[in-house]
């Protein structure tokens, strides 16, 4: 057996290309989901990304209040907006605007 042929034998199946990462560091995000009918309003940035698991990238995120970093995967997460909550008083933020 030539050293080609044993290479193309062992390769493996092709990598199955996994999702892009969405979001870049030092973008706002939300965790997705609600907690007891309300909608979450910690907001985090992304410090890091990380691999994929499951084909989800992941990303670490810090919410300035937390002593701590979380991974999150990126269906879990969704963008904030750069306007959202500027002119929204705290009972807006919180239950929305209708």
């Amino acid at each position: 057996m030539t050293i080609t042929a044993y290479r193309r034998r062992n390769i493996g199946p092709p990598a199955v290309d996994a999702e892009t990462h969405l979001f870049a560091l030092g973008d706002s995000v939300r965790l997705k989901g609600r907690i007891g009918g309300a909608p979450a309003t910690n907001n985090y940035r992304i410090t890091g990304t990380l691999p994929p698991v499951g084909g989800s990238p992941q990303y670490r995120i810090r919410n300035e209040e937390e002593r701590h970093e979380r991974v999150a995967t990126q269906d879990s997460l969704e963008p904030v907006d750069a306007a959202d909550g500027l002119d929204a008083t705290l009972s807006e933020r919180t239950f929305g605007h209708g």
